[in-house]
C-alpha cells in the first residue's frame, strides 16, 4: 500500500483503515518502509528534477508487488498519469514507470473492481454527503465506487452534495499560490455541504478533506468530516479531521 504522505503525517487513521478494509476483502497488504513522497508537488511546480528522483524511489519500493493501491486518487493519479512523462526521453525508466502505472489503483476502485467488495460490514446511523475530488473523478474515474461501497453502510443515508463535482478551492500548490482565489472557492463549497444538511463530509484525497474541515470549523459548522475509508472501516468514534484529540 502507498500510505501518502498526508495520511502517514496528518491523518494515519486513514492508512489503517485502509489496511483494514483490504484485509477484510481478502489482500495480503505490505507497507514498503521505503516508499516516500509521491513527487506531485515537486511535478506541479514544476521541479521535475526533483519529482523524476521521488518518482524513481516509488518505482523502486513497489517494484516487487502485484499492485499497488493508494486511499488517495490525486496521489495515484500522479503515479498513474504522470511518472510516464516524466521519463519520456528516458526508455528504461519509461519502462518501468508505465509498468508501475498499470498496476496503481485508487482505494475504493479497488475494492469495488478487483476484490468484489460488496458488503463493508460498516454501520453508522446518520446520514453524510460526499464530495468528488479533481483528480480521483477527472484523472482516474471515481464516482461510483465509494457510493457503491457507502452503500453497504448500515444505517447510513447518503444526501447528494450539490455540484459535488466541483473544486475545493485544494489544489496543493494552488491553495498557497492563490489563497484569496482558493478561499472563495472552499466557501461556496462550505455553502453546498451546509445546505446537504448531512452529519458527515466525507471524501477519498485527504488535502481536499482537510481544506474543507478548516473551513467549516472557522464557520462553526457542525459537519464532521472524515476520509470515506474510515467510515467503511468502522473508525468514526475518534476525532474527525480537523478536531482536537483531547476534546
Amino acid at each position: 500500500m502507498f500510505v501518502t504522505c498526508l495520511v502517514d503525517l496528518m491523518r494515519p487513521s486513514v492508512g489503517f483503515a485502509a489496511l483494514r478494509l483490504l484485509a477484510r476483502a481478502g489482500a495480503e497488504v505490505v507497507v514498503p518502509d521505503g516508499q516516500t513522497c509521491c513527487g506531485q508537488p515537486a511535478y506541479n511546480s514544476g521541479d521535475m528534477k526533483n519529482a523524476r528522483k521521488l518518482a524513481q524511489n516509488v518505482i523502486e519500493a513497489f517494484a516487487d508487488f502485484d499492485h499497488v493501491v493508494a486511499p488517495s486518487g490525486s496521489c495515484a493519479g500522479q503515479i498513474v498519469h504522470h511518472y510516464p512523462k516524466l521519463f519520456a526521453d528516458d526508455p528504461d525508466w519509461r519502462s518501468k514507470a508505465e509498468d508501475l502505472a498499470t498496476r496503481t489503483f485508487e482505494l475504493t476502485a479497488y475494492l469495488v473492481e478487483h476484490l468484489d467488495l460488496n458488503d463493508s460490514g460498516a454501520v453508522f446511523h446518520g446520514s453524510a454527503t460526499y464530495h468528488d475530488s479533481c483528480a480521483g473523478l477527472r484523472e482516474l474515474g471515481i464516482k461510483k465506487q465509494p457510493r457503491h461501497l457507502l452503500a453497504t453502510v448500515d444505517g447510513l443515508i447518503l444526501n447528494e452534495l450539490e455540484e459535488s463535482e466541483a473544486c475545493c478551492g485544494f489544489g496543493g500548490l494552488f491553495s498557497i499560490k492563490y489563497p484569496d482565489v482558493s478561499g472563495a472557492i472552499v466557501d461556496k463549497k462550505a455553502d453546498r455541504v451546509e445546505k446537504a444538511e448531512a452529519d458527515l463530509l466525507l471524501g477519498g484525497d485527504l488535502g481536499c478533506l482537510m481544506n474543507m474541515s478548516g473551513k467549516l470549523r472557522r464557520r462553526g459548522s457542525g459537519v464532521r468530516v472524515f476520509h470515506v475509508a474510515e467510515v467503511l472501516a468502522n473508525m468514526t468514534d475518534g476525532p474527525a479531521i480537523g478536531e482536537d484529540v483531547d476534546a
